[in-house]
């Protein structure tokens, strides 16, 4: 996997440019949000109006005198206050739910849009990245990474910026009453953004850590949930505990010594603030002392720095705890990055129906460059031929087919389709060309309806019934509860593997693609349950290009041509007389199965 590093400004540029789609509600989110900052700046008026216009004497100036009447009683003028109080409350909690609720819609949609690219790109990445890292990280980064696009720019940047403003609003008002003061409780300012940026960078690294390990417990749960037979058949369930309780403690510990980075983080924003509001208090109560300032005033201007502290503070230790946020849009960006082995071409051609002649020139495939799995590889098959591929485990079979349908592109050489090489096909048109059957079916935990039509879902009832038919199915899923609307489980699990190969097969009948690959299709059957796939698989590959990967070699000595892999190159490749005839390796295997090795075998 490619190692990328972003710096925070260029997070915030990509987060914005997906949010792009949604600036209208972030817009009037923002101007919600920037709204509380004048609600905020008028919590404190109607205490100040109480104690220098009821308790003392003094007349009431400003803005609000615009809006009482010139001699106003002092009982008449609580009232108002009281009235002030209740109102400034009623502004402030329908800001509030009004903030919220357009918070909530516009977070999810962008949430939603951001997992739904990344689940697109995911699906796109060729198969040596999944094999690589497996599907677990991925799926962690969709599912938990994603929201960070919610976290830093709903959470985080809009709070951030309404935070500033509502700290110019209170620095100017509180420089309106005693400038000195004001000076003195922004002084703090330079010391709290020096603590914020000695700490994001400690915080940043060890989220990244974390969500790590986080990933890594998560993997160790979904392989021994997927494979819980093989656990339970070997008795193996105490061990997978101690193993997921190793790796979860290690992200128990990284998130511990995250939140003692941020208890740290957050003593020491408090003792500055503590610092600056002592400090405040001090000045102030001499100001008032030597008659420059009201006790109204003073009042107001302790109101105004615990509220012009709250914005700093928050805005100082949102510049560290965003870390956490950052290292996670940086995995999901991590992950959209990353570039598919397999690309189409520019102006790839479409193909409808390809006639099924294959060729490989010179074909050398690697996973790793120090691990070559096809060596030179070439051999050319006419359309409507059945070839059968064998080899001992790990010759390469399987890469072959792999090759052949673009899952991987050759390092060297090319595969044709008709004579044209694949990479110039569009790729969706190039792998409907083919239909698959594998020894171990894929199914999806949906009904048996869904999963025979998963290659074409606007199939019919009666073309899902004919394909079924086709298949041998019909009979047993008819027997069912439920038909074919019987939910068949996580991965098929509720049917049985005969029933699974038959589904899969219907599957391959209904999509009738001119080129079939048979991956070991029966060789975990009884014997009844072959007879049956094998009759409809004989069906099926009447008229198609069909390979065969096969390690029994009864099962493909009726070929039309035999290919041989060993070491990743090509052995032999012929009809079974042809091989036969030659005595060479195919005559081995067939005296190492147990087979009659005889040169008057019918060339079938």
């Amino acid at each position: 996997m490619t190692q990328y590093t972003y710096s925070s400004i260029a997070i915030y540029r990509r987060l914005l440019r997906e949010a792009r789609p949604y600036w209208r509600h972030l817009a009037a989110l923002f101007f919600l949000n920037l709204f509380s900052a004048p609600l905020a700046l008028l919590i404190p008026l109607p205490l100040k109006i109480a104690v220098d216009s009821v308790i003392g004497s003094k007349p009431i100036s400003g803005i609000v005198a615009n809006f009482l009447p010139a001699a106003i009683s002092k009982a008449t003028l609580v009232v108002f206050c009281a009235a002030f109080v209740v109102a400034i409350a009623l502004l402030n909690h329908l800001q509030a739910m009004t903030s919220s609720l357009l918070r909530t819609y516009t977070g999810e949609k962008l949430v939603l849009a951001f997992r739904a690219k990344l689940f697109r790109h995911a699906q796109r990445l060729s198969l040596a990245y999944h094999d690589s890292k497996g599907t677990t990280d991925s799926t962690y980064r969709i599912q938990y990474d994603a929201p960070a696009i919610e976290w830093i720019l709903i959470d985080g940047v809009s709070p951030f910026i309404t935070a500033a403003f509502t700290l110019c609003g209170m620095i100017y008002v509180a420089a309106q009453i005693d400038w000195q003061l004001a000076l003195v409780a922004l002084a703090i300012a330079p010391v709290l953004g020096l603590i914020a940026r000695a700490y994001s960078g400690h915080l940043r690294a060890e989220w990244n850590k974390a969500y790590e390990l986080q990933s890594s417990a998560m993997s160790i749960v979904q392989e021994v949930l997927a494979a819980v037979r093989i656990v339970k058949a070997f008795g193996q369930e105490e061990r997978e505990q101690q193993r997921f309780l190793h790796h979860s403690k290690e992200s128990v510990w990284a998130r511990i010594r995250i939140s003692f980075a941020e208890g740290g983080l957050a003593l020491l924003l408090g003792l500055t603030i503590a610092s600056g509001t002592a400090m405040v208090l001090l000045i102030g109560t001499r100001h008032v002392q030597s008659g420059l300032l009201t006790l109204g005033g003073l009042l107001m201007i302790m109101t105004y720095v615990s509220q012009l502290y709250g914005p700093l503070e928050m805005l100082s230790s949102m510049a560290a705890h965003i870390q956490g946020s950052l290292a996670s849009a940086q995995r999901a960006f991590v992950l959209l990055d990353e570039l598919p082995d397999v690309v189409e071409r520019q102006n790839a051609t479409a193909i409808d129906r390809c006639l099924g002649g294959v060729s490989f020139e010179a074909v050398s495939f690697a996973y790793n460059k120090n691990s070559p799995v096809l060596s030179n590889v070439s051999f050319e098959v006419a359309p409507a031929t059945r070839v059968g591929i064998t080899g001992i485990t790990g010759a390469g079979k399987t890469t072959l087919v792999n090759l052949l349908s673009r899952f991987y592109d050759p390092t060297e050489g090319r595969v044709l389709l008709d004579a044209k090489d694949i990479r110039d096909y569009r790729l969706t048109d190039l792998r409907n060309q083919f239909s698959m059957v594998l020894q171990e079916p894929v199914l999806f935990s949906t009904s048996i309806a869904e999963n025979i039509s998963y290659a074409r879902p606007a199939a019919t009832e009666e073309q899902i019934i004919r394909a079924a038919k086709a298949a041998n199915a019909h009979d047993f899923i008819v027997g069912l509860p439920d038909g074919y609307d019987t939910v068949v489980g996580e991965r098929g699990m509720l049917l049985s593997g005969g029933e699974r190969q038959r589904i899969s097969l219907a599957r391959a009948f209904l999509k009738d693609a001119p080129i079939l690959i048979l991956d070991e299709p029966t060789s975990a059957l009884d014997s009844q349950t072959e007879a049956l796939i094998l009759e409809a698989l004989e069906r099926l590959m009447i008229g198609r290009t069909t390979f065969i990967i096969a390690h029994r070699l009864s099962t493909i000595r009726n070929a039309d041509k035999i290919l041989i892999l060993e070491d990743g190159a090509v052995a032999a490749f012929g009809t079974h007389r042809e091989l036969l005839g030659r005595q060479g390796l195919y005559a081995r295997l067939l005296q190492l199965q147990g087979d009659v090795v005889t040169t008057t075998t019918p060339n079938l």
